[in-house]
């Protein structure tokens, strides 16, 4: 469609690389020389300028830390250039010089209740023990809280920290944060692009309620080989990348890899850097990641990833052991055609979570697993600055949980989703209609959920936004909504055999699935070149909320038949 449509104008599409490390350029303006016309690398490092008129350009690239570059084309009529721009990091000091995309994304997307953070944004901020990280970078937002030591878990803007979703690279992860709430599972040093969405985000993520966390992950260094070392007194950390085959003229593609390890010593070495604490702090963690990449000249290429991460308390406050294991792998790919300016992405993933804890009074242990695959495909088509992005998505997961001896749940659930978002630019006001359908197999239940954001650009420098949209989720957690403190938090599929009641405030339950609807308005202002201000109030309903039935003393057996529920 994208080709027959503007088959009469002329369009450039490329990719802006670090010529350093050959790692994407992310937010950097593209501008045809002498106009207004132009684009924003992606966290790709992917840009299109379409609707052009056929001649030679030039091209003018830059952003902070590189050396702006400029690059000659030539355009035909119904055809699409493609280009490889390889950008210089700065090794000159310029005075008045400044070149920032992310005013211009202000302006040119929605952003309604979304947060975007790169690893740079995390080393500015003030961190502990001498460790920065997206932990504790996402404590300082609005709307988020911590439960800290209490199992590291994440509550945003009223919600359960089950209703969040954590993705990396686009693979699910499970409790992604550390028990002593201070770091994460996610090596500083390898985040390309983290999208915090506290609420309000578009049909491209499903199957949760409160919000998503989407992590992407820098490739390895294409050039050459390099590492880093650091050492606190809470771990130590090591970094490790560089090429396996190096691109050249003949061959047309690299292969490169970065591997990331994370390690605390925490409960070794606090009695004699904290003896006035009288205690060792009982948290042990370790992480593990590695990342393969095959790229091609014309920006296409593929990822193969794989994650261990493990986290164990000893003995809390003489209460109970208690710690989680995180092991996953998958593959992502980009495909950019010969024939248009479409991307074509997808994603396989496989993910699997288990938390045991064991309560040192009473020697009762309790376990819950999840374990499941995530597929997604889409393609992307741009039409001038606007664009439709569509595709599908399925997720399928197994859910097991053990309360002791004789209580073990098992279920099963499958997740079929296809979703369609398009965002339009009409003068001042953009605007971004998606609608997602989503399929439980377990439950037989087709949920439709549209979705809306909108932006005006008042002026310059002042804008307006709103989003509202429909969600819905099949998971809750196996710890009681009264409870105010639970070191243990499970994962349990909402469905029949977990004896839901029937009826509720004298209303038949109809449909198991969980729901929640949001509704955020809100304004920006840029008070100064490097102030902005940006306010936002939300309402955010929920409906058919299960939660665990802390007081239950019997189970549901002959056995027990005649006791009271």
């Amino acid at each position: 469609m994208s080709v027959s449509l503007y088959a009469q104008n002329a369009s450039v599409r490329g990719f802006v690389y670090d010529k350093t490390t050959g790692e994407p350029v992310i937010f950097a303006n593209v501008v045809i020389e002498n106009t207004t016309v132009g684009a924003a690398t992606d966290v790709n490092g992917y840009f299109v300028i379409s609707k052009l008129k056929e001649g030679s350009y030039n091209l003018k690239i830059g952003t902070i830390g590189y050396e702006t570059a400029t690059y000659p084309i030539k355009l035909e009529k119904g055809k699409v250039s493609s280009v490889k721009i390889d950008l210089q990091p700065s090794v000159t000091q310029l005075s008045i010089v400044e070149i920032n995309g992310r005013k211009e994304s202000a302006r040119l997307e929605s952003q309604v209740s979304v947060e975007k953070i790169t690893s740079k944004d995390i080393q500015q901020m003030p961190s502990i023990g001498g460790q920065a990280d997206l932990a504790q970078y996402i404590q300082v937002l609005p709307g988020v809280v911590f439960s800290g030591d209490q199992g590291g878990q994440l509550y945003i803007r009223g919600g359960s920290a089950i209703q969040n979703r954590v993705l990396l690279d686009g693979m699910v992860v499970y409790n992604p944060f550390h028990s002593i709430g201070l770091f994460s599972v996610f090596e500083t040093e390898i985040i390309k692009n983290a999208d915090v969405y506290t609420g309000g985000f578009n049909a491209q993520y499903g199957g949760v309620l409160s919000s998503v966390m989407d992590i992407s992950t820098k490739d390895g260094n294409k050039k050459h080989t390099s590492g880093k070392v650091a050492a606190s007194t809470f771990g130590a950390n090591l970094l490790l990348e560089g090429p396996i085959i190096k691109n050249n003229d003949n061959r047309g593609y690299s292969m490169s890899y970065v591997l990331s390890a994370k390690n605390s010593y925490l409960s070794k070495t606090s009695t004699s850097l904290y003896s006035y604490m009288n205690k060792e702090l009982p948290y042990d963690f370790m992480d593990l990641y590695g990342k393969l990449t095959l790229a091609t000249d014309n920006g296409s290429k593929l990822n193969l990833f794989a994650l261990n991460f493990t986290d164990k308390v000893n003995q809390y406050e003489a209460i109970a052991d208690f710690g989680w294991e995180n092991r996953a792998f998958g593959a992502n790919f980009l495909i950019i055609p010969g024939a248009n300016s479409s991307l074509i992405e997808g994603v396989l993933a496989y993910s699997d979570y288990t938390m045991n804890m064991s309560e040192s009074s009473t020697n009762l242990s309790q376990m819950s697993n999840i374990g499941g695959f995530n597929v997604g495909m889409s393609v992307t088509n741009f039409f001038g600055r606007n664009k439709l992005k569509y595709g599908l998505n399925m997720l399928g997961n197994t859910t097991k949980s053990v309360f002791s001896a004789y209580d073990t749940i098992i279920d099963y659930s499958t997740e079929l989703a296809a979703y369609a978002v398009f965002k339009g630019i009409l003068g001042k006001l953009i605007y971004e209609p998606s609608f997602r359908a989503s399929y439980y197999a377990s439950l037989s239940s087709l949920i439709p959920e549209p979705r809306l954001s909108l932006k005006l650009n008042v002026t310059d420098n002042f804008r307006l936004k709103a989003a509202t949209g429909v969600y819905s989720q099949v998971f809750m957690d196996t710890k009681s909504d009264r409870d105010i403190v639970n070191l243990f938090t499970g994962y349990l599929t909402v469905s029949p055999d977990l004896n839901i009641v029937a009826a509720f405030q004298g209303e038949d339950i109809t449909s198991y699935v969980q729901k929640s609807n949001h509704l955020i308005f809100g304004l920006e202002y840029d008070i100064l070149k490097n102030l902005s201000f940006n306010f936002e109030v939300y309402y955010k309903t929920m409906e058919n909320m299960a939660s665990a039935n802390k007081d239950r003393m019997y189970i549901d057996d002959r056995e027990h038949a005649d006791k009271p529920e």
